[in-house]
């Protein structure tokens, strides 16, 4: 069953509504010397994540939420159900949370993450459902061996990616450089 997301302090209709999208923003490989560009912007259907992706240096591009404070909590849910149009990609799906595993995550920054993959139709809308038990955590796209688990209780940081990745180690069987484009319509929560 479908539900709208729990937000403890956030305004649960914006963010089922999409207006949640308002401030998220591109983060491409760029960051460490890639060639990729991509912008996302909020239109009236969704977040759109669109402009070029090259696999020299990197090979992803990804729209991100701002840092939730306080942070989210999920943990009346068992997953998230991500409404997107791929045109066929495999796209991945990010989350970030406040974790402790004695002081070093807190020296990993933003480099750990939980990732779920997205496979999406060719054409139209995915209606796709993540159980939270189908996330892993990843360092910079590498499964990590850390005795860690995902704290659905605070999340602080959403992202949906596309990358010559795929599940943590292995590579996108749809990878595909050029011309992107990619609708996030919305997140809701499942029971």
């Amino acid at each position: 069953m479908n539900k709208e997301l729990n937000l403890d302090g956030y305004n649960s209709q914006e963010l089922i509504n999409g207006l949640q999208f308002n401030n998220w923003t591109a983060l491409n490989d760029s960051i460490m010397g890639g060639l990729s560009k991509a912008e996302c912007s909020l239109n009236a259907d969704g977040l759109e994540l669109y402009g070029n992706l090259v696999e020299e240096g990197g090979g992803f591009v990804s729209c991100r939420s701002p840092i939730f404070n306080p942070p989210l909590n999920f943990s009346k849910y068992q997953g998230l159900q991500i409404h997107v149009e791929g045109k066929g990609r495999t796209l991945k799906f990010a989350l970030f949370c406040q974790a402790s595993l004695f002081g070093l995550t807190d020296l990993m920054a933003d480099g750990l993450h939980w990732v779920a993959e997205i496979p999406t139709s060719a054409s139209g809308l995915t209606c796709f459902n993540i159980p939270f038990k189908d996330f892993q955590p990843t360092i910079r796209a590498r499964s990590t061996l850390l005795p860690i688990s995902l704290n659905t209780s605070c999340i602080t940081r959403l992202q949906l990616l596309y990358s010559k990745f795929g599940t943590p180690g292995e590579i996108n069987s749809s990878f595909e450089t050029g011309p992107i484009r990619f609708l996030l319509r919305s997140i809701n929560g499942f029971y």
